[in-house]
């Protein structure tokens, strides 16, 4: 089976042509870089995404925040589902850990600027 998709890995947006066996790519042509080819293979096999949202401060201020690491991608509805449920105490720096271990997927979500209220 072939399957086309473009990279999101860098901003050059390669249009890839991934040649598929089972979930495993067997072949990646049209990146321009490493990159898309190490998309194309997790795309296929097991595709992540960083999760980007907010969390609320005990009085209501928004706190922009970020899973640290990619989850697996038919997690991510838990993982903002699990960061709304959240609240958190104002102040918050850039890098703080809100949420240790977003929906049980192991990875933590953290603060992506610092709020003081």
């Amino acid at each position: 089976m072939t399957r086309s998709m473009i990279c999101i890995g860098c901003p050059m947006g390669c249009e890839l042509t991934v040649e598929v066996e089972g979930s495993r790519a067997v072949s990646v042509t049209g990146n321009t870089c490493g990159i898309g080819k190490k998309y194309a293979e997790t795309e296929v096999s097991a595709p992540t995404r960083m999760v980007t949202t907010t969390v609320l401060s005990d009085g209501g201020v928004p706190v922009p925040v970020k899973t640290k690491t990619a989850v697996p991608k038919d997690r991510v509805f838990d993982v903002v589902r699990a960061v709304k449920a959240r609240r958190v105490a104002l102040p918050v720096g850039m890098g703080d850990v809100v949420l240790d271990d977003a929906a049980a997927t192991g990875v933590p979500v953290i603060a992506t600027m610092a709020v003081t209220g």
